[in-house]
């Protein structure tokens, strides 16, 4: 789908760090601590439900200067939920996640919600996916794969979950250090 934000178009040398499925409140304190020692503005896709339960985690991802992105009230696939039930939990998660962006969990969308969605989102989706929820992960050899392909305007996803917190915990200081020492910079988008 060419028509949804897979990169951003820059010359410059950025990255578009952002994190799925949060917040969580010890996971997410501890990925802004770690943005905040290598001066980075991320983005952060809300679940709807998670930020009912842990507002004041949801308010400080804003007061730090992050932004945040809608990703449904349940975290739900798009391919496998009719389209009013899909619709309706998005705007769920708008009462709580006040955001013109959207990324479809699991990327899972089909064209006819992409034309409904874009009349009131940025559909955002990423070119490196770093899955960190795969408990079955090599670190080293993800992280290797996701050094070598980022680049400038690049989206990576990492996510602050239960899930993923080892994995993304081992994963992301080591992406800001060797992305800083290149020169880059992590902005939201």
């Amino acid at each position: 789908m060419p028509s949804l934000t897979w990169k951003v178009d820059t010359a410059d040398k950025k990255l578009f760090i952002t994190f799925d499925d949060g917040p969580h409140p010890t996971i997410t304190p501890w990925v802004l601590q770690t943005l905040k020692q290598f001066n980075a503005k991320a983005t952060f896709f809300c679940v709807g439900d998670n930020v009912r339960k842990f507002p004041e985690t949801y308010k400080q991802i804003l007061a730090e200067g992050h932004r945040t992105g809608n990703h449904t009230f349940n975290h739900l696939n798009g391919w496998h939920t009719k389209n009013r039930l899909y619709y309706d939990n998005i705007e769920m998660a708008a009462s709580f996640v006040k955001s013109d962006l959207f990324r479809p969990p699991y990327g899972r969308i089909t064209a006819a919600q992409t034309r409904v969605l874009k009349k009131n989102y940025q559909i955002v989706m990423w070119d490196v996916l770093t899955c960190d929820f795969d408990k079955g992960l090599n670190v080293d050899v993800a992280l290797d794969k996701c050094l070598r392909l980022a680049e400038s305007g690049s989206i990576v996803v990492f996510h602050d979950s239960e899930k993923a917190a080892e994995n993304m915990m081992r994963m992301l200081p080591s992406m800001l250090s060797h992305f800083s020492e290149k020169g880059f910079t992590f902005d939201a988008l």
